[in-house]
């Protein structure tokens, strides 16, 4: 196995991470519309129970994606996660108070009720996706920062006699990632990414709750977020195809180059062709469920296309913004400071042991897989909340 090998397999690996991090965001667009979809208490315990039940699955890919970031990629997580800080503690603080809502919602002593912890949840369902979506835009639309990639070699430094440790990289400003959000762009994929999330949500709902009423409100809230999804994530795939993109040379020197992604797509077509077949499948998922007009005696299965697709979709889409000599995460700030898969990995030692660990991925996807069965093999009802003690 080659060094360039395995920087490929290990962006391969993270881009899948993030891609299976997309799809679980339907906990949070579930969450996000617990008084849209639950008119009652019975019934919005019944959407939290739904989730409630799949939550650790998100939040565990979260951080496993961000730590296979920090083990093939290093540079980026300490430019990125300890530049950007605002940014990601927000999204960490969402993520942790919807771990706390879970818990203390209906928890006796609890002075602040459960509908405030019903809010915590909607705001996780909002902030989570459209914070992760934005973050994931700074791929394709660059972050202010700047790496002093001299001090790679000199780590510590003389200062008024005594031992520093230099900083490689730092923010070019105080907003410390925050600024990305006045990009325009960026909140256009970060909308995108939340209504991916609510569409994905409903469908799991229709799928996992057995209640009519329920699904019978999802249907008409599906039509609308999907709706919102296609349009955003439309304009923004235009956007891109046509943007000048980063590219490097086989020297490292850093350039724009004119139509970047759109010759990634024409260069990569196997990645074109799995990304335009998971679309089909998002939209198949979506609009199967739409059309269908039984409540009753129906499978509704459409979460299963549109999450395989969103996989097949995201996968490709984060890989073209590093494989064909692509720098994955530009700088606006000084150019030459963009991240690129060869400038910022780990050495050869460390991906290739990761690569014989890697290999017991599927064994746990495996347990993964079957521990979702079990915990749905049976569909949440109003029966099922009213005689559970353990239901939250």
């Amino acid at each position: 196995m080659t060094y360039t090998f395995l920087q490929h397999y290990w962006c391969f690996i993270v881009s899948l991470l993030g891609a299976l991090l997309v799809f679980l965001l339907f906990v949070q667009g579930a969450n996000s519309m617990i008084f849209s979809l639950g008119k009652t208490n019975e019934e919005r315990r019944m959407l939290i129970n739904s989730t409630g039940r799949k939550w650790e699955f998100t939040f565990t890919t979260l951080v496993t994606f961000g730590g296979a970031f920090f083990a093939s990629y290093p540079l980026f997580y300490s430019t990125s996660f300890g530049g950007a800080y605002w940014l990601w503690m927000l999204i960490l603080f969402s993520f942790v108070l919807q771990a706390v809502s879970y818990e203390f919602q209906n928890k006796i002593g609890n002075f602040l009720g459960p509908k405030t912890f019903q809010c915590f949840l909607v705001f996780n369902g909002i902030v989570g996706p459209l914070l992760l979506g934005g973050a994931v835009a700074t791929f394709f639309e660059g972050s202010n920062f700047i790496v002093e990639k001299g001090n790679l070699v000199d780590v510590d430094s003389m200062v008024n006699g005594q031992w520093s440790t230099v900083v490689i990289s730092h923010w070019a400003n105080a907003s410390h990632g925050l600024d990305a959000l006045l990009n325009p762009w960026v909140l256009v994929f970060g909308l995108a990414v939340l209504f991916l999330a609510r569409t994905l949500g409903i469908l799991y709902m229709m799928n996992n709750i057995n209640d009519d009423e329920i699904r019978t409100r999802s249907r008409y809230q599906l039509a609308g977020s999907a709706f919102v999804f296609v349009v955003l994530f439309v304009a923004y795939l235009v956007h891109l195809l046509l943007k000048d993109g980063y590219a490097y040379d086989d020297s490292g020197t850093i350039f724009l180059e004119p139509n970047k992604y759109l010759h990634n797509m024409l260069d990569m077509w196997y990645l074109t062709v799995v990304m335009l077949l998971g679309v089909v499948l998002v939209l198949w998922g979506i609009g199967k469920e739409i059309v269908n007009r039984q409540l009753s005696n129906c499978k509704y299965n459409g979460i299963w296309f549109a999450g395989i697709g969103t996989v097949l979709t995201v996968t490709p889409l984060l890989l073209m913004s590093a494989w064909n000599h692509t720098a994955y995460y530009p700088s606006t700030a000084d150019l030459q400071s963009s991240l690129t898969m060869e400038n910022s990995c780990s050495s050869y030692f460390t991906l290739n042991t990761m690569f014989w660990v890697s290999l017991l991925v599927p064994f746990v996807l495996a347990y993964i897989i079957y521990a979702w069965r079990k915990i749905d093999s049976k569909k949440i009802d109003r029966a099922e909340i009213a005689s559970d003690d353990h239901a939250y």
